[in-house]
C-alpha cells in the first residue's frame, strides 16, 4: 500500500513505480523532481489513521525507555530536524554513542536503515534502539508489561492490532506507520521544477547544474529522494567500518548509506560521524576528495563561488515543516 497526503495506491504496481523512479536514468528523472512520490506500506503493516496516532504517541513516549525517561524523540526531535543536533548521539545515562543520529525524515523511501543498513525496515529499526543497552536500554517483556497495565495503550492496540496482543512487534509496526508520514515536500526547487523560474536564486540554479554536472553529485544523490539509497565510501578517514561489518564483506569496507539532500538545512552537523559542522564543510570534505586515498571521491576542482552555488542549491531542497502537536500520553 502506498500512502501520502491523503491519497492511498495499493498493489504491486505501486511498488514498482517507486522502484522505477530510483533507477531510471537522472536525465530523464528530471520530469519527476517536482516533489517526493507515494509513501509504500508493507503488506503486513498496512497504513491506518488509529495506527499512525498509536505510533506518534509510542515514538513521544518515554516508558519506552528503561529509565522511564528517554524516548525516540530524545534522539529524533522535530525541532531538530528529526534528529539532535549533535555530533555524535547520546545514549542511556547520557552515554556517547558511536555515530551521528541519522533523521526520519524521508526515511520512508529508504531500503535499509541505520548509516550501516543493518535493519532491512522501518520497523526492524524501531525495535533496534528500544532494546539496545547502550541506547534506550529496556527489556522488551518489560515494556510489554508496563504498557499491558496502562488502559489507554490496551485498548489502542486492541483497535489497531485486533486478536494480537501487544508485543515489541506490534509497538515497531505502529512506530514505523507513523515514521513513514515524516515526509519533507514542497520545496522551493520543486516549485522550481514544476514551472516556476522564480522559486529558487540564480546561485541556486548554478547550484543545480553543479550538482548535476561537475560536482557529481548526483551519482549517489539521485531520484526524488536525492538518495540512491546505496552504501559508499566517501573517505571518511575515522575507521569505522559500516557497511563491512553488516556485510562481512571487504569491498564493503568503511561504506555508509547515502542520506537524503532533502530538509539538509534542519539536520546538521553531517556525514556519520558528525565531523562536518555546515554544508559548505561538507561541499570541502568533496571538493577535496574526502581525507582517506583509496575512497570513491575524487578531488572536485571547484571555486569558491562554485561551492558557495552549491550550498544555496541544498538550501532549496528545504520542504514545508511537517508540525507535530505533541500527543497526550495515556
Amino acid at each position: 500500500m502506498m500512502h501520502m497526503g491523503g491519497k492511498i495506491l495499493t498493489g504491486m504496481a505501486g511498488l514498482a513505480a517507486l522502484a522505477g523512479l530510483m533507477m531510471t536514468a537522472p536525465a530523464a528523472l528530471a520530469a519527476d523532481w517536482t516533489g517526493m512520490p507515494m509513501v509504500a506500506y508493507p503488506k503486513d503493516n498496512a497504513y491506518s489513521p488509529a495506527k499512525a496516532e498509536l505510533g506518534k504517541k509510542l515514538f513521544f513516549e518515554p516508558r519506552l525507555s528503561g529509565s522511564n525517561i528517554m524516548s525516540c524523540a530524545t534522539c529524533h526531535n522535530p525541532a531538530l530536524g528529526w534528529a539532535d543536533g549533535l555530533k555524535l548521539g547520546k545514549g542511556h545515562n547520557m552515554g556517547q554513542l558511536g555515530r551521528h543520529t541519522p533523521t526520519v525524515i524521508n526515511s520512508a523511501f529508504s531500503s535499509a536503515q541505520f548509516w550501516d543498513g543493518r535493519a532491512a525496515t522501518l520497523e526492524d529499526q524501531a525495535k533496534g534502539p528500544i532494546v539496545s543497552a547502550g541506547e534506550m536500554n529496556q527489556d522488551a517483556t518489560e515494556l510489554v508489561t508496563e504498557l499491558s497495565a496502562i488502559p489507554g495503550y490496551v485498548a489502542a492496540f486492541a483497535q489497531v492490532f485486533p486478536g494480537e496482543a501487544i508485543s515489541l512487534d506490534t509497538i515497531a509496526k505502529a512506530i514505523a506507520t507513523y515514521e513513514r508520514e515524516v515526509v519533507s515536500d514542497n520545496s522551493a526547487f520543486d516549485t522550481f521544477m514544476r514551472g516556476d523560474a522564480t522559486a529558487i536564486s540564480d546561485s541556486a540554479r548554478r547550484g543545480w547544474d553543479l550538482f548535476r554536472g561537475k560536482a557529481q553529485c548526483l551519482s549517489c544523490h539521485s531520484g526524488p529522494n536525492f538518495s540512491d539509497g546505496r552504501f559508499h565510501d566517501i573517505g571518511v578517514n575515522d575507521g569505522d567500518p559500516g557497511r563491512g561489518k553488516v556485510s562481512g564483506k571487504s569491498g564493503d569496507q568503511f561504506k555508509f548509506k547515502t542520506p537524503t539532500v532533502r530538509d539538509v538545512t534542519r539536520t546538521a552537523p553531517f556525514l556519520h560521524n558528525g565531523q562536518e559542522a555546515t554544508l559548505l564543510d561538507v561541499v570541502k570534505f568533496y571538493n577535496r576528495g574526502g581525507d582517506r586515498k583509496g575512497s570513491e571521491i575524487k578531488a572536485l576542482g571547484l571555486s569558491d563561488a562554485d561551492m558557495a552555488d552549491l550550498v544555496a542549491f541544498m538550501k532549496s531542497l528545504t520542504g514545508r515543516p511537517v508540525l507535530v502537536t505533541l500527543p497526550e500520553l495515556p
